[in-house]
């Protein structure tokens, strides 16, 4: 499946775009406006860049925290360096590994956040902040043949921008 994002600055552009993908024959279902009175990212499914986040940030935590506490474990073994001197040597190589995991835990939140918020939304992130700006977008899909009509009809309206994208096969 093909997928055409166009970018317009106001809702009469927007509705003036789709009448007009109208009025050359694609079809209704291919075609749908986001914004204002109209679809949200949400409702149409457009990826959460937070959702992406958590998920990045749970993947790399189970990495992590694991490496962090053997890490940990044999730094405070290897140094010798008594975290509580009270306690016996293996439990001081124990606080070590809680304070490596720990750190673990921080990298993941920290780095797999990050991660996730810039790459794993792909487009999305800058698509939300255009329809929060009070901007429209006209997304047409279907064949690449009807992405190719769409595409010289939308430029007619000058959008901001305009970007096609391809499904990978398998989705």
């Amino acid at each position: 499946m093909n997928y055409l994002v166009a970018v317009l600055p106001d809702r009469s552009q927007a509705e003036a775009a789709y009448s007009a993908l109208q009025q050359e024959g694609l079809p209704n279902d291919g075609i749908n406006i986001l914004g204002d009175g109209y679809q949200s990212a949400d409702d149409y499914g457009l990826i959460d860049p937070n959702l992406a986040a958590s998920k990045e940030i749970k993947r790399e935590f189970y990495w992590l925290v694991g490496f962090g506490f053997i890490a940990g474990f044999a730094f405070n073994w290897l140094t010798a360096i008594e975290i509580l001197p009270a306690i016996a040597p293996i439990g001081n190589h124990i606080i070590g590994g809680i304070f490596g995991a720990a750190a673990g835990a921080m990298g993941a939140y920290f780095s797999g956040g990050a991660v996730g918020l810039t790459i794993g939304s792909g487009d999305a992130l800058p698509y939300r902040n255009r329809l929060n700006a009070g901007k429209y977008l006209v997304i047409v899909q279907g064949t690449n043949e009807l992405v190719d009509r769409a595409n010289r009809i939308l430029r007619q309206f000058e959008p901001e921008n305009i970007q096609g994208y391809t499904e990978p096969i398998g989705t």
